[in-house]
């Protein structure tokens, strides 16, 4: 059995990994083969008896992928698992990562789901089920609920499982973009090193989402505003039709402005993509199950395509974009 070290940047020590660090210590794993390794701003502790070891690093204030490059130094493990502080794994969560990374030295890096929790709040339950619905989360659901085994050559960072000697051949994340991070670590797994990085619906963990709108919308923007940057800067997995989908759409609805106002006997015809996108993410309400929740989650799926759609041209527009900007978020 490997030994894994699990890091885990944060900010500061908070309820969220006071919640995660009892559920690693239950994995269906030999414990004395785990650390985990956690990274806040500033020193501080953590009450409670683990069967794993623990290390606290203080970092000070910078971006995660410098957080996690710390860990990696710092790390003894075999295998290094990247999570956040937010989230919280499922048992068999290690064991079923090492299973594939036995199963061939291609293996460079291991992913799974990262499902809303059951127990999340309304508001944040909203932003979950926009990233794993039909239309919301389109062909990258796979990665907020369990789906086949696939490989993948971008995956985030908060569910990332990475051979200690890869890690060590390029160099760590070594990068200031955030979020982004994970795009830039995976691209140089595929690309520089040919190796696979496996998707597993059971390396399956947890993740608290942001409250929607505000805080959801926030994440939105970012990641829409890296997306667009990237397609210049890493179009090997960001130049991709996916990505362009929801500044069609803005452009679209912008557009029915010309039969609404100049044609009318073109607006039935013109309306007729919307009728179709409303019917389908009346759909993805639908299966909710709850009335209220699968309204919101239909404003939700809206309001998102429409920002991403925005700052997705912002970034694709920009002429640099400040990699440590993160820092100052």
């Amino acid at each position: 059995m490997k030994t894994v070290t699990i890091i885990i940047p944060v900010k500061e020590i908070n309820d969220y990994i006071r919640e995660s660090l009892p559920y690693i210590n239950k994995l269906d794993y030999d414990m004395k083969k785990v650390e985990v390794i956690v990274l806040p701003d500033k020193a501080d502790k953590i009450k409670g008896k683990f069967k794993f070891r623990m290390k606290i690093i203080p970092t000070g204030h910078i971006y995660p992928g410098e957080k996690r490059d710390i860990g990696i130094k710092a790390s003894k493990g075999e295998i290094v698992a990247f999570i956040d502080d937010d989230v919280y794994p499922e048992k068999q969560w290690l064991k079923k990562a090492v299973e594939i990374f036995e199963s061939g030295k291609e293996v460079g890096a291991v992913g799974g789901p990262a499902a809303t929790p059951p127990h999340d709040s309304f508001l944040k339950q909203v932003s979950g089920l926009v990233y794993s619905s039909f239309t919301g989360g389109g062909g990258y659901r796979y990665r907020y609920m369990a789906e086949p085994r696939r490989l993948v050559d971008d995956y985030p960072s908060c569910n990332l499982i990475i051979r200690r000697d890869v890690l060590k051949k390029i160099g760590g994340f070594n990068t200031e973009f955030w979020p982004g991070e994970d795009t830039v670590i995976c691209l140089k797994i595929v690309r520089d090193l040919k190796l696979k990085i496996v998707y597993d619906p059971e390396v399956f963990v947890y993740h608290h989402r942001r409250d929607f709108p505000a805080g959801h919308l926030k994440q939105v923007t970012s990641y829409a505003k890296h997306r667009g940057y990237f397609v210049k800067r890493f179009p090997e997995t960001s130049l991709r039709p996916g990505y362009f989908i929801p500044t069609a759409f803005d452009v679209y609805l912008l557009s029915i402005l010309y039969p609404a106002f100049l044609n009318h006997k073109l607006l039935g015809p013109w309306l007729l993509p919307l009728a179709l996108y409303l019917i389908l993410i009346s759909l993805d309400g639908i299966k909710t199950k709850s009335f209220r929740l699968g309204l919101m989650a239909m404003l939700g799926i809206f309001i998102t395509h429409m920002f991403y759609g925005v700052y997705f041209i912002k970034g694709l527009l920009s002429g640099k974009l400040k990699e440590e900007e993160a820092v100052k978020k």
